[in-house]
């Protein structure tokens, strides 16, 4: 068998996010006030937000099932994640981070949806009086390591394309 390094070194990553994630969210819940909005820039505030449901509140209205729903997908995503880093050769750089920050990411949300059921939002990005949906930094590391796998799929299928002309 190969002793091949893996890009397992990428799951520090994950953890530092984990680590940042939990960190900012319970300064959040020491320092905010829930659902009253701190004004950092004209279009940024800083707003303590639970969300019981998923992206943009979806399936939030529920009798509380769906807990244990989301909880079951972001642990399977979690594990399938770690296996996949862990499996992948060490050259690579960007595949493997950007599944570090979802991985990372997903393990934030997670932790706060077993221990509190719901997932601690604070940052609330808005034009006016339109409001995007609160997040916290555990949504956006996932939302950037999702954006760093369509460009990787987009430059694989770039150079295999070209490799085929």
């Amino acid at each position: 068998m190969s002793k091949q390094p893996t890009a397992a070194i990428w799951l520090w990553l994950a953890l530092a996010v984990f680590v940042l994630d939990i960190a900012t969210k319970q300064l959040a819940e020491m320092l905010l006030v829930y659902a009253q909005p701190v004004e950092i820039l004209p279009v940024l505030n800083f707003t303590l937000l639970y969300n019981p449901g998923a992206a943009f509140s979806f399936l939030a209205d529920q009798s509380g099932w769906q807990r244990w729903f989301f909880t079951a997908i972001k642990l399977g995503v979690s594990i399938m994640l770690i296996v996949w880093i862990t499996r992948l050769p060490r050259t690579l750089l960007w595949l493997p981070a950007a599944l570090a920050l979802i991985l990372g990411g997903a393990l934030g949300n997670l932790f706060d949806r077993v221990l509190f059921g719901h997932v601690i939002d604070f940052i609330s990005v808005h034009w006016q009086n339109a409001y995007f949906p609160a997040f916290n930094l555990a949504d956006s590391a996932i939302s950037i390591g999702a954006v760093m796998m369509v460009v990787d799929v987009i430059r694989e299928t770039w150079h295999d394309w070209r490799q085929r002309r």
